[in-house]
């Protein structure tokens, strides 16, 4: 067995794989960049290798400086996790001619599925289903465009390195199959370095579903059931579950035979995912193999009981699998929802900047949480914006998805916007829970952006009814201070408005009081005794009991009402608090009768007009500006190209005018909303 290895990655996976290192004895070696000096992975560690400057070329993507590393500390194997050089087959030879084990295939078995022009060729020769297209590199727009009109609109433009929907472009026409292609490329060279690009056709109302292997150097290939992806948005994964609601047993057994075929064709070793787009009658088609650990990879190990990490590792080792494919059952069903450093009311992009406040769920065996963060740690613009993923699992779908729901309203996270709002929407959404989607979910539900549903009347019920309890408590508590005299104390209103936007609801207090007692807050019963209140609200005529035992300045609420769960996080604000219920951000006032009045005569503060301006939508790195001043623009003309974590982002004007200023240049970092170009009044 290995005793010592270095973890060429960071964040999240790096964590992940030196948990279970620790776990079967094995020393750990971190390699950081100067970002990352001050990083989890880097604190969790055994020892830590300082490899270069914060942008990854520089570091995380320096093959030599890795190399090195391992000679300095004695590593004798290399767990490149996903990303960076996970799949880079010229890492996997260096390795080895350092006489170095690389934890993961051989390089030739990289090479082969790495280029997906040729991994289609060799797929098809193995007798694996594959998207019809064409399978040469496009030499330029203009070919694109002709390509495109021979395959029959819509086609998929893609790049023929890396993955992670870089590099990934839907073209319906001409004009999208150019730009498609330009910005394809531009990113693929940007992220992998590989420029080429081949163009296929696009399967409309497909699912994505991924087979996982796990394959030995003894000849031994055995398949671990499906993954669903097809929650995504511009092809990158936002939520996964195992196994698929969609696929049956023989679908499953055709799907895992390929796979094997296509694993034994390129003499694969080590864990890695075939994935195919399967259409509405489950006839699937080859996509791509990533030869690599998935991000998904969790939702497999929920529903097996198997540490892919750990076979990963005595693979390499040169170790036999420990099980058969007739070990390898289904148990229950698992969620995996990808939380992201990203504003979903700003159609997504990306948000930079310190955690200020970081709590996530309590694990269970419901509930796993994998991150590589920590309360005070900086999500950056040069690395991918994935915070953490939580992971759930449930004896049933119905289960799993439940139990998502509870622990995305009990992650806590301050300082930088996040997806959670986007997320408990799609854990809440009629089509999600029905199992009722394609890959075009994100797009048919929410066409002209995301914006939170609203809360239904039973929620919103509970919320007024816990504000309610919630503001009386805490006034209470400020009446009641030391220093009173006896007599004179502050009177209490048992009467409330509760104002949420431009609707009060009238509330009363009938019962408030707390004892001693066993409580079932947080969805678990508590070992011994806690301070549990309890308050009768009345509201529209109805009666409703408030159980919970809640303390002033906790983020984080859970109580009963009626004795029904709700889950909030809340935050004093001013005279009002910001409640989050289901990822959905309110301000709530809780106010007498007269001060409700009186709030309802408050004027409403303008925002200045900046309409004459093109901001930047978030921090990042101005690649290209496509106009000068004095030059007059058509609505929908692209004005300028902003690279983030990884993803350009083309900014585009929504109406006819002229430039009068360019107040940056391109090769600027920038800041959210800060001016890049003005335009004449």
């Amino acid at each position: 067995m290995l005793q010592k290895i270095l973890i060429a990655n960071r964040g999240e996976i790096a964590c992940r794989i030196i948990k279970t290192a620790r776990r079967m004895g094995i020393a750990t070696v971190a390699v950081y960049s100067d970002a990352d000096r001050d990083a989890r992975h880097v604190a969790e560690t055994d020892e830590a290798v300082h490899i270069g400057d914060a942008v990854a070329a520089e570091s995380y993507l320096n093959i030599s400086a890795i190399i090195e590393a391992c000679k300095q500390t004695g590593a004798q194997a290399v767990h490149p996790g996903y990303g960076f050089l996970s799949e880079n087959a010229s890492f996997a030879r260096r390795l080895e001619q350092a006489g170095i084990i690389f934890i993961g295939p051989g390089a030739d078995a990289i090479e082969a599925m790495g280029d997906k022009i040729a991994s289609k060729l060799l797929a098809q020769k193995a007798g694996v289903n594959i998207i019809p297209g064409h399978l040469e590199v496009v030499a330029d727009a203009s070919e694109a465009s002709r390509i495109a009109e021979e395959i029959g609109y819509p086609v998929m433009i893609k790049a023929s390195a890396g993955g992670g929907g870089k590099g990934m472009r839907v073209a319906t026409n001409r004009d999208e199959a150019k730009t498609g292609f330009a910005r394809a490329s531009s990113e693929a060279l940007s992220s992998f370095g590989d420029g080429r690009i081949f163009i296929e056709k696009y399967i409309e109302q497909p699912r994505h579903i991924e087979i996982q292997i796990i394959a030995d150097s003894h000849g031994n290939v055995v398949t671990l059931n499906e993954r669903e992806c097809s929650i995504q948005r511009r092809h990158q994964k936002v939520i996964e579950e195992a196994p698929s609601s969609f696929i049956d047993e023989k679908t499953r057994a055709a799907m895992s035979e390929q796979a094997v075929a296509l694993a034994k064709a390129v003499d694969y070793q080590s864990a890695g995912t075939v994935e195919f787009i399967v259409d509405a009658n489950r006839k699937f088609y080859f996509l791509e193999m990533n030869t690599r650990l998935q991000v998904e990879h969790a939702v497999t190990e929920m529903i097996t009981g198997l540490d892919l990490v750990e076979l990963m590792i005595r693979v390499a080792a040169g170790e036999k699998l420990p099980i058969k494919q007739s070990d390898v059952k289904i148990n229950g069903w698992s969620m995996e929802a990808r939380i992201y450093a990203e504003n979903p009311f700003r159609n997504f992009l990306p948000s930079s900047g310190r955690l200020s406040k970081y709590q996530p769920p309590l694990e269970s065996k419901y509930l796993r949480v994998d991150s590589g963060v920590k309360e005070g740690a900086e999500i950056l613009m040069f690395y991918d914006p994935m915070i953490a993923k939580v992971i759930s699992w449930g004896e049933t779908r119905e289960q799993a998805i439940t139990n998502m729901q509870t622990a995305l309203d009990q992650y806590y996270i301050r300082g930088v916007e996040t997806n959670l709002p986007f997320v408990c929407a799609i854990m809440r959404h009629s089509r999600f829970q029905a199992g009722e989607f394609t890959t075009n979910f994100i797009a048919e539900e929410y066409p002209d952006g995301f914006s939170p549903p609203e809360s239904g009347e039973h929620a919103r019920i509970n919320l007024i009814c816990v504000m309610t309890a919630l503001h009386y408590r805490l006034t209470n508590r400020a009446a009641t201070v030391s220093s009173q005299v006896p007599g004179y104390g502050r009177n209490v209103e048992t009467s409330w408005v509760v104002v949420i936007g431009q609707h009060n609801y009238q509330t009363d207090i009938e019962i408030a009081s707390t004892e001693i007692a066993s409580t079932k807050t947080n969805g678990q019963d508590e070992n011994g005794k806690s301070n549990l209140s309890f308050s009768r609200i009345n509201f529209n005529g109805q009666s409703y009991l408030v159980e919970d035992d809640w303390q002033p300045a906790q983020a984080i609420y859970s109580g009963l009402v009626n004795g029904q769960q709700i889950h909030l996080q809340i935050e004093k604000n001013g005279y009002g608090y910001d409640v989050t219920q289901a990822g959905n951000l309110k301000t709530i006032y809780v106010l007498t009768q007269r001060t409700a009045e009186l709030n309802e005569k408050m004027p409403v503060k303008q925002h200045a007009d900046q309409s004459r301006f093109l901001l930047s939508p978030m921090p990042g790195l101005l690649v290209s500006l496509g106009v000068k001043q004095g030059q007059t623009v058509k609505a929908g003309e692209e004005l300028a190209v902003i690279e983030a974590m990884k993803m350009e982002n083309s900014l585009r004007t929504d109406h006819d005018g002229v430039v009068a200023k360019v107040l940056v240049e391109a090769g600027v970092t920038l800041e959210v909303d800060q001016a890049i170009l003005e335009f004449e009044q």
